[in-house]
C-alpha cells in the first residue's frame, strides 16, 4: 500500500479511508478494467457492418486495451489469483462469463443456445489466451502501439472467422 499511495501522490491512511486492505483495492480496480473492456468490446461490436467485423474489431478493442494499458491488463490476467484467492478467481470468471455474454447473441448461426455459449467462451478462451502469452513474453518491454494490437487482432479474429463461418449444429 505504500508503493501505491506514492505513486498515486496520497498519504496510505487515505487509501485506506477507501480501501480496507491491498485486496479490496485490487478487486475495486480489477472490476473498474473489466468494465472498460466489456464496453469497448460491446463498442466496437455493435458499429460493424458485418458479423465478419464484428469478430475483427471485438478482438481488436480487446488487444487495443491490451496494449495501451498493459498495467490494467496484467491487473486482470497477469497473475494467477484464483489458486491463492477464491474471491479473486469468482471476480475474474464474472468478467469472462460477461464477456462471453456479450459475444454470444453475435454468434448467430442457427445454433441451439448451449452450442452459442460454448463457443463464445471459446472466443474468450483464445484472446485471454494470447493475451497472457502475449504479457509473459513481453516482460516488461516498454508500451507496444496501436500497430501490434492491430496485428494481434488480425491474426486471431482471422483464425477465430475461419473456424466460426464452419459451424453447424451438431
Amino acid at each position: 500500500m505504500d508503493d501505491i499511495a506514492e505513486a498515486a501522490g496520497v498519504t496510505k491512511p487515505l487509501l485506506y479511508q477507501h480501501f480496507a486492505s491491498k485486496r479490496a483495492l485490487y478487486l475495486e480496480l480489477m472490476e473498474t478494467v473489466a468494465a472498460q473492456l466489456i464496453d469497448d468490446i460491446r463498442t466496437a461490436t455493435t458499429t460493424a457492418d458485418g458479423p465478419r467485423q464484428q469478430v475483427e474489431r471485438g478482438f481488436l478493442a480487446y488487444f487495443s486495451l491490451m496494449t495501451s494499458q498493459q498495467g490494467a491488463f496484467r491487473l486482470l490476467y497477469g497473475r494467477d489469483g484464483e489458486a491463492g484467492d477464491p474471491e479473486l478467481g469468482v471476480s475474474l470468471r464474472r468478467v469472462e462469463d460477461t464477456i462471453a455474454e456479450a459475444i454470444d447473441p453475435l454468434i448467430d448461426a442457427g445454433l441451439d443456445d448451449e452450442h452459442r455459449r460454448t463457443l463464445a467462451y471459446a472466443v474468450v478462451g483464445m484472446a485471454e489466451g494470447v493475451g497472457r502469452h502475449w504479457i509473459a513474453s513481453r516482460g516488461d518491454h516498454g508500451t507496444a502501439g496501436a500497430d501490434e494490437a492491430l496485428l494481434l487482432a488480425t491474426r486471431v479474429s482471422n483464425f477465430a472467422w475461419a473456424g466460426l463461418r464452419q459451424v453447424h449444429r451438431v
